[in-house]
């Protein structure tokens, strides 16, 4: 089972957000470039995302690093925030403050301004201003982070801007590009339009308007292909931007050789080709605007956890604050319909709390004295008076949104194939297009048709396409499922749940409550209220069930209490000694009584007997009910073939009994930890556990899935969380799993037959048998639907789970 990066503990985990990643084979090279620094373990590039993820020691760096990546290519991209910092005297303050910051992780640069008692802060990843500001703090200077002015906390408008800036480079080529296409295609289809532009404007006029056209397109909104492909192609790791230039260069080299030098040429080849280069500029800006709007909805789901974190929060005093200013211990005042800022727990107050975002559940929950809140959820219709626990990137929120993240830049197993292929792919694609031309050549000596050829093939050619397949579904996934409720810590788990074949389950809390309840009394009325009185001493779960079963009855006085450790409990009452415990704690139990509690122990039901005087009178059963949903998970399981097991510390006949209700395949009791672990290793697959107590046997499973509850969810246990306790968020979760592996495979079957069936066809391979060539305007168009058809499929996945969506 593959783990994290950062497996070993003197490992670090440096991530940077990248420029210039355009296509599948940057990727290579950005791993490459990373991995031959001394130091670097291993970097995980994601070319949907466009970060990588490093892991390293010393001695490199992450200033080395940066510098690494700009020098290959792919400057690395800086978030800038504000601190504001009191007690800065003079320069040697200033030096000292930018000093402890830059000896942050993360941070590249910190620069202190005396005058204005702010410090300037930007780093290759994303800063906590609660952090920094607590590391200045401790420094000896006061520190709070300014809030934004601008977008809500967390907002990322990197990928709006670079889709506004793709639409205005399209709309100016389409612009420039329109003339050349109607004077030169027009005339192809209606020859007499054709003669009489000819006759009245002049060929040459007419090629040299295109040149003039053309060369604007190339050098203004298809300026990006040349600055990113030529230098790609000078360090020798030519990328998608190298064949685009490369395509678009031949075509307008040749035709500005043939307007400007025609002698060279031969007559029969004298053509001009300015539309080809034009409009492939177009239609590839075309492409990459639509797969850039697509992409931002691919990550909609995880900006639309960024941003449910309010900017303002209100004290108790009334006094409107900056959520980035708050501290853990301050208190704020909830106003009905307003939503939570940070995470704390209700001092005062009650009122029902919509926690959809963090559970997929749309019931709101309760909230009272005691009872803790998470920063993004939505109060309801009471006011609630809240004291501040976590902040910052400490909160729930903040917590799920870096674990999804980090899932969605994971590489899955399937990657690996991906990467072998992408990583020669451009190269020899341009050996083919070579290949193209030379044969073009000696077959008909026709230089035109020889370079047209060889263009469509650089042109056609989509790496893009490949290297979007399998992030891009991940990013759609795993983005739904947060809005499920269920987190994949790592994307790799993904393609590891899909892949199971059992799904094991712990049984309390899990498949079960957790919290036991009396299901029967029997004997004298004193029973249940006396049992009740003694267990108000006692911390024991069952104690808690009597307690809660004995509501509404007037409870006697207890007076003496002894827990007995393995046995129960006894006080006085009413001058008398009442025990209650277990069979173990009393020597004579009559026979009904005995035979009520063998017949109970069968049923998998926990005894408590109830003795006044040394004399048992009394038998209260409990038994911990199943989780709605339960029976629901495990057909739902069963449907999907997979086998089923329980695997539980409690005794043979409960966990029996709850393997009979619920239709489980397997059962094993009475297990203890080392037994769990040895179960687990012999069945494989999935364990379902509800945390902390299961994370050995989560952690040992193939796949281990983290049930948990809220805010309390064991977030570190296992490689998938379920927000909330419904047993049938695993089906979900497996099923999620197959439709995102299916998606995968669909796009990389597109992908690559895509480039399998179109390079011959645009290389000529039909011709001899009077089939058709492909023109580089028609591959420009093709390879530009390419991507866009594998962001489309992936981002079918945003129904899954929805009325008429996938499942």
């Amino acid at each position: 089972m593959s783990r994290p990066l950062t497996s070993a503990p003197d490992l670090q985990t440096a991530r940077f957000a990248l420029e210039g990643m355009s296509c599948a084979s940057c990727v290579g090279r950005v791993e490459r470039a990373l991995t031959a620094l001394d130091g670097v373990r291993a970097a995980a590039a994601n070319f949907s995302t466009g970060r990588v993820e490093v892991a390293f020691t010393a001695p490199a760096t992450r200033a080395q690093m940066a510098q690494v990546l700009a020098d290959a290519g792919y400057p690395s991209q800086t978030e800038t925030l504000n601190l504001n910092v009191e007690g800065m005297s003079c320069a040697s303050c200033t030096g000292r403050v930018e000093r402890v910051l830059q000896a942050q992780p993360g941070v590249a640069t910190a620069r202190a301004n005396l005058a204005t008692r702010r410090v300037e802060v930007s780093g290759w990843e994303r800063l906590d201003p609660q952090a920094l500001a607590k590391v200045v703090t401790a420094a000896g200077f006061a520190a709070s982070a300014v809030a934004p002015e601008a977008a809500p906390v967390g907002s990322d408008n990197r990928a709006g801007n670079e889709e506004r800036q793709l639409w205005r480079d399209f709309t100016l080529a389409a612009a420039l590009t329109l003339p050349i296409f109607l004077t030169e295609m027009t005339g192809h289809l209606i020859p007499a339009f054709h003669h009489w532009l000819y006759a009245s404007i002049g060929q040459t006029p007419l090629w040299l308007a295109q040149f003039l056209l053309a060369t604007l397109v190339l050098a203004l909104p298809g300026r990006r292909f040349f600055t990113k492909g030529i230098p790609a192609l000078l360090r020798g790791a030519p990328e998608m931007n190298a064949l685009v230039a490369l395509g678009t260069l031949s075509a307008w080299g040749f035709s500005t050789l043939v307007l400007i030098a025609p002698a060279l040429i031969p007559a029969e080849n004298r053509a001009v080709w300015f539309e080809a280069a034009a409009v492939i500029i177009t239609l590839i800006l075309l492409g990459r605007a639509l797969e850039a709007r697509a992409r931002g909805r691919a990550g909609a789901a995880i900006a639309k956890l960024i941003g449910l974190q309010p900017r303002f929060a209100r004290l108790e005093s009334g006094e409107e604050v900056a959520v980035a200013s708050l501290t853990p211990g301050q208190r704020i005042a909830l106003r009905p319909g307003e939503r939570v800022p940070v995470d704390g727990t209700v001092i005062s107050g009650r009122s029902a709390v919509d926690e959809a975002m963090l559970t997929g559940e749309p019931v709101p929950q309760a909230k009272g004295p005691g009872d803790k809140v998470t920063a993004g959820t939505v109060n309801g219709t009471g006011a609630l008076v809240v004291q501040v626990t976590a902040v910052g990137a400490e909160t729930t929120l903040a917590r799920i949104v870096a674990m999804v993240e980090e899932a969605q830049g994971a590489k899955l197993p399937v990657q690996a194939l991906v990467d072998r292929v992408t990583l020669w792919f451009v190269p020899a694609v341009m050996a083919v297009a070579l290949f193209t031309a030379l044969i073009w050549l000696a077959l008909t000596g026709d230089i035109a048709r020889s370079m047209v050829a060889a263009v469509a093939v650089l042109i056609i050619a989509c790496p893009c396409a490949m290297g979007l397949a399998v992030p891009v579904s991940i990013l759609v996934g795993t983005g739904r499922a947060a809005e499920m409720g269920v987190l994949f810590r790592r994307g790799d788990a993904l393609q590891q749940l899909s892949d199971i074949r059992s799904v094991s389950f712990d049984k309390t809390g899990t498949l079960t409550m957790g919290r036991p309840q009396v299901v029967a009394v029997h004997g004298p009325d004193w029973v249940l209220p006396m049992a009740a009185a003694v267990e108000a001493g006692s911390e024991h779960p069952l104690a808690a069930a009597v307690l809660e079963a004995a509501k509404g009855h007037n409870l006697p006085i207890a007076e003496g209490f002894t827990a007995r450790p393995g046995y129960g409990a006894l006080a006085q009452i009413e001058g008398a000694e009442v025990a209650v415990g277990a069979a173990r704690m009393f020597e004579n139990i009559p026979a009904d009584l005995a035979l009520l509690a063998q017949e109970a122990a069968e049923r998998g039901e926990s005894l408590l007997y109830v003795a006044r005087e040394g004399v048992v009178s009394g038998l209260i059963l409990t038994a911990d009910p199943l989780k709605p949903g339960a029976a629901e998970a495990i057909a739902a399981l069963h449907d999907m073939g997979l086998r089923t097991a329980l695997v539980s510390g409690d005794s043979r006949a409960a966990a029996q009994k709850v393997a009979r209700q619920l239709g489980i395949d397997e059962v094993h009791g009475e297990v203890l930890p080392a037994g769990k672990l040895q179960i687990l290793q012999q069945n494989g697959g999935a364990f379902v556990g509800d945390g902390i107590n299961d994370a050995p046997a989560l952690a040992a499973s193939d796949v281990g899935i983290a049930m948990g509850g809220g805010t309390d969810v064991a977030i570190e246990a296992g490689e998938v969380v379920l927000m909330r306790g419904d047993p049938r968020a695993v089906a979900a979760a497996v099923r999620l799993s197959r439709a995102v592996m299916r998606n995968i495979r669909q796009n990389l079957a597109w992908a690559f037959g895509y480039n399998i069936a179109l390079i011959p066809v645009a290389a000529g391979a039909l011709v001899p048998f009077g089939g058709p060539q492909l023109s580089p305007m028609l591959g420009a168009g093709a390879m530009a639907l390419s991507s866009v058809f594998v962001l489309g499929n992936a981002l079918r996945l945003r129904r899954f789970g929805r009325e008429g969506g996938l499942s």
